[in-house]
């Protein structure tokens, strides 16, 4: 149990070829909020199991690729069976600051939220400042647009890789009705809104370089059709047009 917090708090790193970044990654994070690290190898084809195997981790592999939406399976409910209450997802690229975890802790650890997420967007000009691309901010600002006509949410960075969790939600959302690929992200969002739980956001910078995964323009482009997608199913659910196993309560 963290002695900063007085709750169990794992970090999953959900990783696909991160061998060059992942040790830096796991240096960083403030082990005092932090009782367990889970690092969830998604078959990668670089040394990332090896060198994951060298730390003061958890690892979990995966025998063939699932995606990044099935890795994340695994990292939940691997983090809910040893007992987590608070559960961080950190990507292990280093794209993202190990050290804003407390701020992701912090307030479902106080029973403020149930979900925190690290925006890009909270302050002006940080995702500009940390490198992301002027197209995905404009992509990014549009679809977040959207979703929270959806949602019924005022929050400024859906798309954000950086998100805490608590306990509750992941027990009560149906993650595991999930897509396989990117798009599981959005579908957890649409799902935490329709359940009711509340979702705050934090300040977040990251860095986009040549060894941190990013995805690309093709995939991108069907990351946000099939996110588009998730939120007509949410609307249709809710007017009773057509029933997703993903929203049933």
């Amino acid at each position: 149990m963290s002695e900063q917090v007085g709750k169990k708090v794992a970090v999953v790193m959900p990783a696909l070829n991160a061998a060059q970044t992942v040790a830096s990654v796991v240096e960083a994070i403030p082990r005092d909020w932090v009782d367990e690290v889970i690092i969830v190898d998604d078959a990668s084809t670089d040394e990332t199991l090896r060198v994951a195997r060298e730390l003061d981790v958890t690892v979990v592999w995966h025998p063939h690729n699932v995606g990044y939406g099935g890795n994340q399976k695994t990292c939940y409910l691997h983090a809910l069976q040893d007992e987590a209450e608070v559960v961080v997802m950190l990507h292990p690229d280093g794209q993202y600051e190990p050290s804003l975890i407390p701020e992701l802790v912090r307030p479902i650890a106080a029973g403020e939220a149930d979900m925190v997420l690290g925006s890009r967007m909270l302050e002006s000009g940080a995702a500009r400042a940390g490198g992301m691309p002027l197209y995905k901010i404009a992509a990014n600002r549009a679809l977040t647009t959207i979703e929270n006509r959806v949602m019924r949410t005022r929050l400024t960075d859906l798309h954000t890789g950086y998100r805490a969790y608590s306990r509750e939600l992941l027990l009560r959302v149906p993650f595991l009705r999930n897509s396989l690929d990117f798009s599981f992200d959005s579908e957890m969002l649409m799902q935490a809104s329709h359940y009711g739980f509340r979702i705050t956001e934090v300040p977040a910078r990251t860095r986009y370089f040549q060894e941190a995964s990013s995805i690309t323009f093709g995939p991108a482009s069907v990351y946000g059709v099939k996110t588009l997608w998730a939120a007509a199913r949410l609307t249709m659910h809710r007017r009773r047009i057509m029933r997703s196993r993903k929203f049933a309560k």
